[in-house]
């Protein structure tokens, strides 16, 4: 492996290196997210316990199907983090006027 000049350093720095930029506190995030993953899965966990409360009493072969089909039928609910940018984006944005 060769040596790199300050030069490659700072410009792959400037590559691989990620600043927060979302708009809000970067300090916030430490709970925001954990929030934004719970709540989801949270609304995911009651809609299942709900459909799942119809199949009380006598087993109905008809009616394990429906709600099954109304389980499966469902697009879960889901949150993605937003990815941080890279170092060399923030400070090119932060330059123009």
């Amino acid at each position: 492996m060769r040596r790199r000049s300050p030069q490659e350093k700072k410009a792959l720095s400037y590559a691989r290196d990620c600043r927060y930029n979302y708009g809000e506190s970067n300090k916030g995030s430490r709970r925001s997210i954990r929030r934004n993953k719970r709540f989801p899965h949270r609304a995911n966990r009651h809609h299942d316990h709900l459909t799942l409360a119809a199949l009380t009493g006598a087993p109905d072969p008809l009616m394990d199907e429906a709600v099954e089909v109304r389980l499966r039928g469902r697009r879960p609910k889901a949150w993605r983090k937003w990815p941080d940018l890279p170092l060399g984006v923030v400070i090119a944005s932060r330059r123009e006027p």
